[in-house]
């Protein structure tokens, strides 16, 4: 999956979440929560969306990894690879 595609998948979600966001607005190093608004329930759903849309099992101890669009998808094409191995 290319970063296009997923960011668009990211947006899904985000809008699904909190469907009073724009994630359009969001740059590659904006803080998702706090340009968003969204609160801290709000954000443990967002991981658990990517989770499912992604296949992945975020551990509560990355969710400071990923704070950031960019980070956010150098973390899921990480762990994408890493379930390939």
């Amino acid at each position: 999956m290319k970063d296009k595609e997923t960011k668009a998948v990211i947006f899904q979600i985000l809008i699904k979440i909190a469907p009073d966001v724009d994630p359009e607005t969001l740059e590659m190093e904006d803080n998702i929560r706090e340009v968003l608004g969204i609160d801290s329930f709000d954000f443990l759903q967002f991981i658990i969306g990517l989770d499912e849309e992604f296949g992945l099992k975020t551990p509560e101890e990355d969710y400071g990894k990923i704070t950031t669009l960019k980070a956010l998808i150098t973390y899921i094409k990480a762990a994408k690879q890493r379930l390939i191995k």
